[in-house]
């Protein structure tokens, strides 16, 4: 390394010149003097940039080892199937099973609305399109495109599969005992598609191969307590508010209202014109079902009159409603 002064330059200023090939370091600062400029003190040796080695493609398309690289611009939309395939068994990221999932959802729908069709009206549909969801994720990880599958295929039974057991799970009767069920069914339909007729409890048993204790317990299991949901839709409407089974069903603990105002209605029909003991004895012998002698014990009276009064009170009413026959 030189360093030299120069003699316009203030004392302080120093050019360090760094040697290099090829460079004639005494010249350049003399050439720099003369021309009355300051040499460049940071002046750098001349170097050669050498370009960064090209990132080799891990893998090509003819299937060589490694991950396979997409263009990043490109959505996968518009990128074949069988290399979204190919790229999920490689590098299996949530953005390619999303798009999978919603590319595939349609067989998920489909095949609840088949299966919803042979179940009561009390399943959800959309549940069993729930359950189905999980049967297509797990058949997206499973599947393998070199088996040479059509992915439609094999998704559809994994689908099933999923909904199947998601209704053993909703299901609270043992599956022996439905199993037990489709047997006797299927049994009965055979013996009245041959005979035509409606098959008797003998047939079925014979049929069967039972006997007659085995049968009844048969029978017995094959007819399991159902429960239904108070909350399922009853009947279409017009309205925005749906008639529920809790809107329909019927208490028979509870009376009816009309039915409650027509007896009353009646009872002061009858009892019209009537004295008190000939109301109490109506009261007593038709609404609280009482006998003459226990009527007679009330009121103070003897069995005979009490017949007596009876007698002639039912004939009064008859006459008095003869003529009023037109109003019923």
């Amino acid at each position: 390394m030189t360093i030299r002064k120069s003699a316009n330059a203030p004392a302080t200023s120093v050019a360090l010149l760094d040697e290099a090939p090829g460079v004639d370091i005494d010249s350049t600062v003399e050439t720099s003097l003369e021309a009355g400029t300051k040499p460049k003190a940071s002046a750098k040796p001349n170097t050669i940039k050498k370009k960064a080695p090209r990132r080799e493609r891990s893998a090509s398309r003819s299937g060589t080892k490694g991950s396979r690289t997409r263009d990043v611009d490109r959505p996968l939309s518009e990128i074949p199937i069988e290399e979204i395939w190919a790229l999920y068994r490689e590098e299996p990221t949530l953005d390619i099973r999303n798009f999978l999932v919603e590319k595939f959802f349609d067989l998920v729908r489909f095949t609840a609305e088949r299966m919803a069709m042979r179940l009561p009206a009390e399943v959800d549909t959309n549940d069993l399109m729930s359950a189905g969801s999980f049967g297509l994720m797990d058949a997206i990880n499973a599947y393998d495109p070199g088996r040479n599958v059509k992915f439609e295929t094999y998704c559809t039974q994994r689908i099933r599969g999923a909904i199947f057991d998601e209704l053993r799970s909703m299901d609270w009767v043992p599956r022996l005992v439905r199993s037990r069920t489709a047997k006797f069914e299927s049994t009965r339909k055979q013996i009245e598609m041959e005979t035509g007729q409606a098959a008797s409890d003998d047939e079925i048993a014979d049929r069967l191969q039972l006997t007659d204790d085995d049968y009844k317990k048969l029978k017995r299991d094959s007819r399991p307590i159902t429960q239904v949901s108070l909350n399922r839709k009853w009947f279409e409407t017009d309205s925005s508010k749906d008639v529920r089974e809790i809107d329909v069903v019927k208490d028979t603990r509870q009376e009816n209202p009309l039915t409650t105002v027509q007896r009353q209605d009646l009872q002061g029909l009858l009892t019209k014109g009537l004295s008190r003991a000939e109301r109490l004895i109506v009261i007593l012998y038709y609404y609280e079902e009482m006998t003459m002698k226990e009527i007679g014990l009330t009121l103070d009276l003897s069995e005979s009159r009490v017949s007596q009064m009876h007698s002639s009170i039912l004939a009064r009413l008859k006459a008095q409603m003869q003529h009023r026959e037109k109003e019923f």
